[in-house]
């Protein structure tokens, strides 16, 4: 059954299952840096989340969306017609890791993503194929959306993606391996005194070095509350 969801004049379907809107989608979309009527692309698309966020952020905004799994697609495509947004989201079924095959070099001012998070070594892959490649680097690792970004930005552009505190050295090495300056940085946490559970970061391809760190984005009170930043960024 499709359960919906509403955030900023966005209507969002999402399965009772795989494909479903997270907390780091969320995030980021709030978190990126957006110009006014800026092309975006965002690889990994998913059932759209980013994209239409996006949308909701900014009325004259365009994206593109990159995304390898088909149902997933299908179910972008879906909420891209619930929105009326067919004007400014374009929907691709495709590998990222065939970039150049499927988008222009230097064609975006913004790429963001929400990329897998766990390496193929670290064990415990998913049994469903949906979520093994959702979460795990089975058909996209750091390096890939590295690339890709790299490719899609015009120079100046930016990129920006959430990804697990863990992997954040692995994160800014690929980022500059591929030209892209992490430019900004922000560490989320459930609470004051628990330990970072995501880090968002934006580059800038082409930039100088110089990273700016942003307050930590707390979620949750001591007592439990969400805080009311957080409760901003989900339009509570």
């Amino acid at each position: 059954m499709d359960i919906e969801y509403f955030w900023n004049g966005i209507r969002l379907l999402q399965p009772n299952g795989a494909f479903r809107i997270g907390t780091d989608s969320v995030l980021i979309s709030d978190f990126m840096t957006l110009p006014k009527g800026a092309s975006v692309c965002d690889l990994g698309s998913g059932s759209g989340t980013i994209s239409l966020l996006l949308c909701g952020r900014d009325a004259d905004c365009t994206v593109t969306g990159v995304e390898l799994q088909e149902a997933a697609y299908e179910l972008f495509c879906r909420n891209i017609e619930e929105n009326k947004l067919s004007d400014r989201v374009t929907p691709l079924c495709g590998d990222l890791r065939n970039i150049r095959e499927l988008l222009p070099a230097g064609g975006f001012e913004c790429v963001v993503s929400n990329p897998p998070y766990f390496p193929v070594t670290s064990g415990g892959i998913s049994p469903n194929d949906a979520l093994a490649i959702a979460r795990t680097e089975v058909c996209c690792t750091l390096e890939d959306i590295c690339a890709a970004a790299q490719w899609l930005l015009k120079y100046g552009g930016t990129f920006a993606l959430v990804h697990k505190p863990e992997r954040l050295c692995d994160l800014i090495c690929t980022m500059r391996a591929h030209k892209i300056e992490p430019k900004r940085i922000r560490f989320v946490r459930h609470t004051q005194n628990a330990p970072v559970c995501l880090v968002m970061v934006e580059g800038k391809l082409g930039a100088k070095s110089g990273l700016t760190y942003l307050p930590d984005l707390l979620q949750y009170t001591a007592d439990g509350e969400e805080t009311e930043e957080y409760r901003t960024i989900y339009h509570h």
